[in-house]
């Protein structure tokens, strides 16, 4: 039988700087996935520019443009 046992039972779980470890991210680009860190300076740029889409926050309303 296999137990689950939990890492913390109390308070939160503190690191230091050097016991951490970076955190790989990747992106699809053209239909495939690649890591950030393995773009050039300029397309890593680009990426730290983009922006997320919401649709709430680009309709704000249901009921759509008010025609005059």
């Amino acid at each position: 039988m296999n137990s689950i046992v939990p890492v913390a039972t109390t308070g939160d779980i503190r690191l230091d700087d050097a016991e951490r470890q970076p955190c790989e991210v990747w992106t699809r680009v053209m239909g495939y996935h690649r890591p950030v860190a393995s773009f050039n300076r300029g397309k890593q740029s680009e990426f730290a520019e983009r922006r997320f889409f919401s649709e709430a926050e680009a309709r704000p309303d249901e009921c759509g443009p008010v025609a005059d």
